[in-house]
């Protein structure tokens, strides 16, 4: 992968996302952990399906950065510092947890709409594919959330 400024962009929006779904799958796997309340069956389940599916996209993102040459970031601390998802605070009630991965959604949705740019942009179409099917796949689990929070 020769070092363009375009190639450099897209390898950092790569691995931000590497960073967002690694924080986010262990912000969902505490969020199944700790949930409690009324809908504790509803969304223990539902939180397991995320933390699932999550680790799946983290899996593709990396293997996608090392097919093209690019190191994704592997270690907590780098993971943290890098995503724009914050760790779970430890204290949320099921309703805070509901609508905190709305917005984590969301926010990832953004961020990947400027990585399918910055790839179609290198002429990277599998990228931008990947990217596409993912934010496909949040953008109705954020419905759901919502829908959850009767917004």
């Amino acid at each position: 992968m020769a070092k363009t400024k375009e190639k450099v962009q897209l390898t950092e929006v790569l691995n931000k996302q590497v960073a967002n779904f690694s924080v986010l799958y262990m912000k969902l796997h505490h969020y199944h952990w700790y949930v409690k309340g009324e809908n504790f069956f509803t969304l223990h389940v539902k939180f397991q399906e995320l933390y699932t599916e999550a680790g799946l996209h983290l899996d593709t993102i990396a293997e996608r950065m090392l097919s093209l040459g690019a190191l994704p970031t592997a270690t907590l601390k780098e993971q943290l510092e890098l995503s724009s998802i914050k760790e779970a605070s430890g204290d949320e009630s099921a309703q805070e947890m509901v609508q905190t991965l709305a917005d984590d959604f969301d926010n990832v949705c953004k961020e990947l709409t400027e990585g399918i740019t910055a790839a179609e942009d290198n002429d990277d179409q599998p990228t931008a594919d990947m990217f596409i099917a993912i934010r496909t796949s949040l953008e109705k689990h954020g419905w759901m959330l919502k829908a959850y929070l009767a917004e």
